[in-house]
Parts: C-alpha cells; structure tokens; sequence
C-alpha cells in the first residue's frame, strides 16, 4: 500500500519538476541598471535603476516607454511602486534621499519626502495596498530608518526613534533589488540585514515595534548576508543572498523557514550562486536571480535547479495576474515562462 501511495504521488510530482521555466528577452540597450521592479497585472509594469532612468509598459513589454526623470539624472532609483499605469513611487539610494511621485505615467514627477543628511541611505519600499506603505534604509546612530506613509506616498513620517531597530556596527541593508522588505496583510512586515552580522526582523503592527530572529546565511563581511527574501504567508519564507564579490559561491546563501524566522533549514540543492532576489511564483514555485543566473524551486525552496546563466538584479510577479518580470544591467528586461 505504501509503495502504491508513493508511486500514486510520483505521477503527480515528476511533472511539476519536468516544467522547465522559459526566459525570452523583451528589451535591452538602455544605459541603466534596472534595481527598481513593480508588475502591476499582467499588462503593466514599471522599473527603474541608475543614471535617474524609468521606464514604463502598459503591453506586457511589448514596448516600453523610457525617460531620465528631469533634474534627477544623477540619480540611483533602486525601488519602484506602481499603482496603475499612470501613477507610481520611485525612491533614490544615497544622499540626497528622494521620494517622488507622478500621477501622468512620469510626465511630471513632484517630491514628496526629501533628507540630505551625508549618511542617508535607503534600501527599498513596499506597500500594504494603495495607502499605507513602509521604506527602510542603512541605520543612522546604530537605528535602522524607517519611513511610514498612510497616503499613497503624498506624506511621509519618520519612525525610525519609534521602531527603535537597532543594528550592529557593519550590520545594514542591501539595495540590490528593492525586496529585502516584505509586507503581508494586517500589518505584517518583514525586513532583511547583511554585513557584520545578517538578521530577519518581523512586525506585526506596520513596522513600529520589532522582533529580531539571526539567520545562518553567510555573513560577517560587508558584501555578504541576505539579499533578497520572499513569503507565501507569514510563517513560510525563503531568503537568498551569499556574497555579492563571489556570486558563483552558493555556500550557505539561501535557505528556508517554515515559522516566521525563528528557524532556518537549508536547502538539499542551493541556488549556483549569489542571488540578488526571490519571488514566490506559485505556492510552492520560487525563482531566484543573480548576477551569476537563474534558478528555480517547485518545492518551496528546499531544492533548486539552474534555469540559466543570463545575469539579473531583480524579479517580480505581478500583484494580480501570473506575468512574471526579470530585470538588470543595461536596460536588459524578460519575461519568465513556467511552461
């Protein structure tokens, strides 16, 4: 009967596993590197990167529409929230931090929050629905800083003294892909560090009061620690990272929880390297990216398989529909197909 039951199940695994996702290109050549990623459905979506570059598809990227934001050339717009195919938040990494908003699909873009402290640094954003959203950046004083908003982003309120995350000397975030922050519904939210020591901090109530869980992912040097990390709910998660100067090394880069952060297992088969982002395209079907490739999991992230060599920052799915977005230098920018 066992030996039944488990052959009955194989039938219905094996070709999960046989699905082979299918990368096919959309677009490349403009001088940016894509960090910033929002899929709004399954037809628009927005990014944006260095060099004060966005651009914007309404298609399924069938053609994209580019502009360097006017004033902002300079800039480095690591994260990106649309809200519909007119209107999205682009934040900046390093000092000045700026947030702006458009309402005209980036006709014109109007500042809503501004710091020009030489060691300001901000790390990404993500939004509960239409209104209420939560940025994280490098800690100023050993205090992680935390911006809240409850307007869409028209205002912006500083939290950080509130939280009170504390982090360690070296200890900090990454604003490899805008995902090291992670919200899920009634005021759950999730945020990574790296550096000196690489930690997973949890909320419950939109980001003001914090419980702290240690990850064993690599960790104790500045390039090194979580990168990315993504959730089914808020007990099963998966968080990748390793060590952005040896992206080929998959040592302890990526693992999984099924409890929030309080415990970690490492998967039988790693990523092939440093990922730089995570996303849940299905309930148990994850993809990570990375300067070093792509790969993929049917199981939650207990077992990964290479899909390709190519090199992306950041992946998303879109909030409502299945579109699948893969971004990173050079503009470069492609669909993701399960098969």
């Amino acid at each position: 009967m066992n030996q039944l039951l488990w052959m009955i199940s194989c039938m219905f695994i094996l070709p999960v596993y046989g699905q082979q996702p299918k990368i096919t290109m959309l677009e490349a050549g403009t001088p940016t590197s894509i960090r910033g990623l929002s899929v709004l459905d399954d037809s628009v979506a927005w990014v944006s990167g260095s060099n004060g570059w966005i651009g914007r598809t309404a298609d399924r990227g069938q053609t994209w529409h580019w502009q360097q934001v006017a004033s902002h050339e300079a800039m480095d717009f690591r994260d990106i929230e649309a809200f519909s195919a007119d209107e999205a938040l682009i934040i900046s990494a390093g000092s000045p931090l700026v947030i702006l908003h458009t309402t005209d699909g980036g006709g014109s873009w109007q500042e809503t929050h501004r710091d020009e402290r030489p060691e300001i640094f901000f790390d990404g954003m993500d939004f509960w629905d239409g209104q209420r959203g939560l940025a994280y950046g490098d800690p100023i004083g050993g205090i992680m800083q935390l911006l809240a908003t409850d307007d869409g982003g028209q205002t912006w309120q500083d939290i950080s003294n509130q939280a009170q995350i504390r982090l360690a000397d070296g200890e900090a975030g990454f604003a490899a892909s805008g995902t090291g922050i992670r919200v899920l519904p009634d005021g759950h939210v999730f945020i990574a560090s790296g550096g000196s020591q690489s930690r997973l901090f949890h909320a419950t109530d939109y980001g003001h009061t914090w419980t702290a869980y240690t990850c064993p992912i690599i960790q104790g040097t500045a390039s090194t620690g979580i990168f990315s990390i993504a959730f089914r709910d808020k007990q099963h998660g998966v968080v990748v990272g390793g060590d952005f100067q040896e992206d080929e090394h998959n040592e302890k880069a990526v693992f999984v929880t099924a409890d929030g952060g309080a415990t970690w297992q490492q998967p039988t088969v790693p990523t092939n390297g440093y990922r730089s982002a995570v996303e849940y395209v299905g309930p148990y079907h994850v993809v990570a990216v990375g300067t070093s490739g792509v790969d993929a999991s049917t199981d939650g992230g207990a077992s990964w398989v290479a899909v390709s060599d190519e090199s992306f920052h950041v992946l998303r799915k879109a909030k409502t529909g299945s579109w699948v977005v893969l971004a990173g230098a050079d503009g470069r920018i492609a669909s993701l197909f399960l098969n």
